[in-house]
């Protein structure tokens, strides 16, 4: 059997690839340090492995043991708005613990090639709809961040030779999100205050548009992708092609709970206001794999998912390197 990594593998969107890549025969090696995701979302056919992309030493050893053929690289701390507070971490998380997946798979050889989830967060703002031949220019250190890896690697694959796949994905939802996040994931947020009895947070007036994309428009897509040579050395933008603003949002998942809308307005904060992809390229790649499930249907079933797990206990970030400018209802988590 093939083998592969995963990292980000007990999250959100890692843990449906190690899913797809159980079901289409690869060997999974699960990494994860379990800062955001939880054990029981590993596919229990992989071996998981506790432990942290900015640990040397542990990725040079799995490296070296298992002879990687594919590298799926998701791990991070995907917070836009918070990255401007947690600088140093954003960094050290985000680009230098890719920086240290991908120089073990140069140094290995084996790795016919790395898989990349980047994000739109490097096309910053007033470029719509976001298309891959586009500059790009990230307006938070997340977004930096993801466009240093992505430099980096096609930096890599012209001294090295080591193909790779950058997806860029957007406002993904569904199944096995962590919805007890309070800075990410505005639809796991809303999901939470709902089973909690409390009305919905929405910075400023609600008009910001962002294309949601379920899980399962997206993993599939990243999981196969190795098996298509022809896409090697690619950016592709990957979800929804269908914006909605927050206020809408709001509006289907309360109707997807059966509950009255009740919203609380904070101030507005710093960030892309319209932020939504062109998709024609994975279309032209991947189409096959696209079910364009419609906002409503992935809300209905990750409300499912989310009834049956219920409300999780917000988890606050305690190392706040910068508090100028913080948006009040963070600095009440600190």
């Amino acid at each position: 059997m093939t083998k592969v990594l995963v990292t980000g593998a007990a999250g959100f969107i890692g843990s449906h690839v190690c899913d797809h890549l159980v079901n289409n025969g690869y060997e999974v090696v699960a990494l994860d340090d379990l800062s955001g995701g939880f054990e029981d979302n590993v596919n229990p056919k992989a071996e998981f492995v506790k432990g942290s992309i900015n640990d040397v030493d542990l990725i040079n050893g799995l490296f070296e043991k298992h002879r990687f053929t594919y590298v799926f690289h998701l791990a991070a701390y995907a917070a836009e708005g918070l990255s401007h507070f947690i600088r140093r971490f954003n960094y050290n998380n985000n680009l230098i613990g890719s920086i240290n997946l991908i120089n073990a798979a140069i140094n290995t050889g084996t790795v016919k090639c790395f898989v990349f989830t980047s994000s739109i967060a490097v096309y910053g703002k007033n470029q719509l709809p976001m298309k891959e031949d586009m500059t790009p220019q990230p307006e938070d250190p997340y977004g930096i961040s993801k466009l240093a890896v992505e430099q980096d690697l096609k930096s890599a694959h012209e001294m090295f030779g080591m193909d790779f796949i950058i997806f860029r994905p957007h406002n993904v939802y569904g199944e096995r999100q962590n919805i007890g996040d309070p800075y990410r994931n505005v639809v796991g947020i809303f999901m939470n205050q709902i089973m909690q009895g409390k009305k919905l947070s929405i910075f400023g007036d609600g008009m910001q548009t962002r294309a949601f994309s379920h899980i399962d428009d997206v993993a599939p897509i990243i999981a196969k992708s190795v098996e298509m040579p022809e896409a090697y050395n690619h950016v592709f933008n990957i979800g929804a092609d269908t914006p909605y603003t927050v206020k809408e949002l709001a509006t289907i998942v309360c109707d997807a709970f059966d509950v009255p809308e009740k919203i609380d307005f904070l101030e507005a904060r710093n960030e892309v206001v319209h932020a939504y992809s062109n998709h024609d390229k994975v279309h032209s790649y991947f189409g096959s794999l696209i079910h364009n499930i419609t906002l409503k249907e992935g809300i209905e079933r990750m409300v499912e998912d989310a009834k049956a797990k219920g409300p999780r206990q917000g988890e606050k970030f305690k190392n706040i390197e910068v508090e100028k400018n913080m948006p009040p209802s963070w600095r009440k988590l600190m």
